[in-house]
């Protein structure tokens, strides 16, 4: 397997997988989107909401905030020795208290652990004059196949890498220049030549518009792939494409020993 970086930021990253199968790429889209686990508001006590939102939907507001993770800290209650029941090891504690008039947003969140604090600036609700909420939000560790709130991974995708031959048929018409929304062609003379192959998105309106049958054939190379993943900033993508791919180790040692014990 070859990996070769395109793009890499703390959020997002583009990259191409070589020489693999297409199920090993798609695991590790699951796996990012359903697997790795992050923490989120699992339940909410409102003391005080006059507001103009009912309690339910100001702690789903609550639930969709995203929030820095330390996996290290913080282990799923499912795996906790507390049983689910609560503890420092897989919960955490946020309050919130704030009047209007004002807009609140999740910065304002007070969390027991400064390593979990709101990761991005989520406007929460809109208060005005004599309107307040007080509350308490409990965090717990959790996965993304549960609830969408734990889910790490957005924007998760990949495609073929596309491969794109100019035969000796052409004549150097530009129609298919021309065509091209990507700019992945141009003209060099009496040639044409491919640049930038990777941001081609296999619409084949070259093919189309070509006279000539056999000039301009536009396929995929079947064993790499362009993959592109964001972090929803509860961890850098770094760390999240890294603990996806350790997700699929695991699972497949598992399917190993399970497969052993069977035979």
């Amino acid at each position: 397997m070859n990996v070769e970086i395109i793009e890499l930021g703390d959020r997002k990253a583009e990259f191409v997988v070589s020489d693999v199968m297409p199920a090993f790429v798609n695991s590790i889209r699951r796996c990012m989107l359903a697997e790795v686990p992050t923490i989120a508001i699992d339940y909410v006590n409102i003391y005080d909401n006059t507001s103009v939102l009912f309690d339910e939907q100001l702690a789903l507001r609550m639930g969709l905030v995203p929030l820095t993770t330390d996996l290290d800290s913080y282990i799923l209650p499912s795996k906790c020795d507390c049983d689910g029941e609560g503890c420092p090891r897989c919960q955490v504690s946020l309050t919130l208290s704030a009047e209007g008039p004002k807009i609140v947003y999740s910065t304002e969140l007070v969390s027991s652990d400064p390593l979990v604090v709101a990761a991005e600036v989520v406007p929460i609700i809109k208060l005005t004059d004599g309107q307040r909420i007080s509350l308490e939000a409990i965090a717990k560790p959790g996965v993304g196949h549960d609830h969408a709130k734990w889910q790490a991974g957005i924007a998760c995708g990949y495609k073929n890498v596309p491969q794109i031959k100019i035969t000796d048929e052409c004549d150097a018409c530009n129609m298919c220049v021309d065509t091209c929304p990507r700019g992945v062609l141009v003209a060099n003379g009496d040639l044409i030549k491919v640049i930038n192959e990777p941001s081609c998105s296999l619409c084949k309106l070259c093919e189309s518009v070509c006279e000539l049958e056999g000039a301009i054939i536009v396929g995929t190379r079947p064993d790499s792939f362009i993959f592109t993943s964001e972090s929803d900033g509860s961890m850098s993508i770094v760390e999240l494409v890294m603990r996806s791919i350790d997700e699929v180790k695991n699972k497949a040692k598992v399917l190993d020993e399970y497969l052993s014990i069977v035979d």
